[in-house]
This record gives structure tokens, C-alpha cells and sequence, in this order.
């Protein structure tokens, strides 16, 4: 529960558009919220950050992020609580994840004051454009870029800083199909695979591409070097139920560290389920479908929350896995996941930022 009060200033949007919005049938990221909060960093400080109405930068196109990729966002999610409080989950998680990806991209830190006040003040003011329905949230968007305009190759000295929320129903609707990636490489170990910068994702477009030209949704990233061992999945961690053990791969710098991951490994645990987080390879997989022991696969992210893998392509060749139902692993914790952000279960972890609702 928090009693930080907002001192953020906030210029009102003059007209809403919230009565544009669907919130019966929310496409992930469609919408934008009516605020935003900026922040400018110059002369080695943050200036102050101000909530103002959604709407366009104003900037040169000599920025040095759009030459030098000097980008870096996080994702996160608030919820509308069951006694109508909404509560921000992990925030001083996504915070910590935040800060390792700005220090990878040689980016100024974010203040604890900065991050978790801006936050606030931002869903207070757009508090109605928080969803209540089952399985919907508001997604936050924390971002930063080099602002600097300057043509030549070096680090930034100046950065701005945007924090903007959308209502959201599920990233994935159905269970997925997914191919393991043998040919291209999304991040390699000592690259920035870890961190949670902008070029990760455009250079992983070009080969989801073809996967979903093929008829998959995402790809399964393998490892750089020889393509035997699974990372992750192109929006997502990915996971593996195997021999009624839950696995995941284990982490290194070429894998996200996932805030829904450790999440679920945290709550499998407290369960009794036992975990493992080691090398997967693509053998492990094929002798799962071949003896029957692999009975689930699914991806744990902010956006995609728990997707159910309906398919793994492995060589060219579909493998099917078992039909999901209630009793299933990965339902199981999801309903235990979403029970602790919107209050119907203990949050004896303290996950929950709690904004209380006037």
C-alpha cells in the first residue's frame, strides 16, 4: 500500500478521447491514454517531469538515438482491484530491469522518485481508462531516447523520458504456433540480449516475418553459437512443463530477464511444483514429444502474461502438445497471478504499488 502523495504537475487534456475507445474488445496497443509524462535530461540532471495531453514530440531528425540506437523501454501493468483501489505490479521490479538496460546502452539512470511519482501521478490523472474486465489492464510504457541532435558516433548528454499507458485485453487471444529459429540470431551472449533496448526487436522483426508468412505466430530463439539450445520467444520468456518438472531456460546475457518469469518461478515454487532453470536444448524438446513427458510449453511476459504453446515446429516438423485445461500448470498459476494483482489473494510479496482511489 502506498501513501506517496503525486507532485507531478499535469496540464488537463481539453477533450477526452476515451468515448472512441472499445473497452469491450481491446486490440493490444491500439489505444493511448489521454496523458503522458515527460522528463528532459540535460547538464548531467533530470529536469522536472510533467504529466501534459497526449500528442507529438516536437524534435530534430538529427536525434542520435535515430542514428546510434540509444533507445530503451519497459512494459509493465496496472490493475483495477477488486475493492476499486488499481494496483501497479512490480514496479520497483521493472524499475531495477529499467535502470540495467540504461546502464547497457550507456543511458543516465532513472530516479526511484522520477519513476514511481511520475507513474502514479500518470495513472491517477488517466484513472479512467483503467479496464475492470477479466483478462484486461492498462499497459505502461515507460521510454527513453537520446535527444541530442548531433551527427557524428558518441553517448548522448541529453535524454528524454516518456511514460504512456494504453488499455489492453490479451496480447495472444488463442494458443500459439511457434517455430525454433535455426537460422537467425536475435541476441548473442555478451551483446544486449539482456537488456531490453529498442534494436533487440527491430532486428528480430525480419525473421518472425517469415514465421508468420509460414503460419507461426512467433519464432523460439536459439543460441547464437551453434542453435541447440532454446532462449526465448520473440515477445516473451518461454517455459516447459517436462517430465512434471516446470523449466525455463536459465538466464544469461543474451536472454531477457522477465519480471512475469521470475514471477511464476516464485509462486511454482511456493505451490510445490519443482523447477528448474538450465540449458534447454532442441533434443530435450524431441524427446519430450517422443515420449510423451513434455505436456505443456507456454511464454510468461508483461504483455503476453501466460500464452499457451499449442504447437512447436522443430525441423520443419509440426509437434502438437496436449489441449489446456483448468487443471493445467500454467492456468493454475496464471489464476494465482492475476488473484494477487487485483486483491482476491494475499500479496505477501509486497508485488503490488497500490494507488488509492478517492
Amino acid at each position: 500500500m502506498t501513501t506517496i502523495a503525486s507532485s507531478v504537475p499535469v496540464k488537463r487534456t481539453a477533450k477526452s478521447h476515451k468515448h472512441e475507445v472499445d473497452f469491450s474488445n481491446l486490440e493490444f496497443g491500439k489505444y493511448i491514454s489521454d496523458h503522458m509524462l515527460v522528463a528532459d535530461y540535460k547538464d548531467k540532471q533530470w529536469g522536472e517531469a510533467a504529466i501534459m495531453p497526449y500528442g507529438e514530440l516536437s524534435m530534430s531528425p538529427a536525434i542520435l538515438a535515430l542514428h546510434y540506437g540509444q533507445a530503451v523501454f519497459e512494459g509493465m501493468k496496472a490493475y483495477k482491484m477488486a475493492d476499486g483501489n488499481i494496483s501497479v505490479f512490480r514496479m520497483h521490479k521493472h524499475l531495477e530491469r529499467f535502470n540495467i538496460s540504461l546502464s547497457r546502452m550507456c543511458m543516465p539512470a532513472i530516479t526511484e522518485a522520477l519513476f514511481v511519482q511520475g507513474i502514479h501521478a500518470l495513472i491517477e490523472t488517466d484513472q479512467d481508462w483503467v479496464p475492470s474486465t477479466d483478462g484486461s489492464s492498462l499497459y505502461i510504457r515507460p521510454h527513453m531516447f537520446a535527444s541530442e541532435a548531433r551527427l557524428g558516433v558518441k553517448v548522448s548528454d541529453q535524454y528524454k523520458f516518456v511514460i504512456m499507458t494504453s488499455p489492453v485485453g490479451p496480447y495472444f487471444t488463442k494458443p500459439i504456433r511457434v517455430k525454433v529459429e535455426e537460422t537467425y540470431v536475435r541476441a548473442a551472449e555478451g551483446g544486449t540480449g539482456f537488456a531490453k533496448c529498442a534494436g533487440n526487436y527491430g532486428g528480430a522483426f525480419y525473421p518472425t516475418q517469415l514465421a508468420r508468412e509460414q503460419g507461426f505466430d512467433q519464432v523460439l530463439w536459439t543460441d547464437a553459437r551453434d542453435h541447440q539450445y532454446i532462449d526465448e520467444s520473440g515477445a516473451m520468456n518461454v517455459m516447459f512443463v517436462l517430465d512434471g518438472k516446470l523449466i525455463t531456460p536459465k538466464l544469461t546475457t543474451a536472454i531477457l530477464n522477465g519480471v512475469t518469469r521470475d514471477s511464476i518461478l516464485t509462486l511454482a515454487r511456493e505451490m510445490g511444483i519443482p523447477c528448474e532453470e538450465r540449458k534447454i536444448s532442441i533434443a530435450d524438446l524431441e524427446e519430450g514429444f517422443a515420449n510423451g513427458k513434455l505436456t505443456e510449453a507456454f511464454g510468461a511476459g508483461t504483455a503476453a502474461v501466460v500464452s499457451s504453446i499449442a504447437t512447436i515446429n522443430i525441423h520443419g516438423k509440426d509437434f502438437q502438445l496436449p489441449a489446456v485445461h483448468d487443471g493445467s500448470l500454467q492456468m493454475q498459476i496464471k489464476k494465482k497471478l492475476y488473484a494477487i494483482r487485483v486483491g482476491l489473494e494475499p500479496d505477501v510479496h509486497q508485488w503490488n504499488y497500490v494507488i488509492l482511489m478517492k
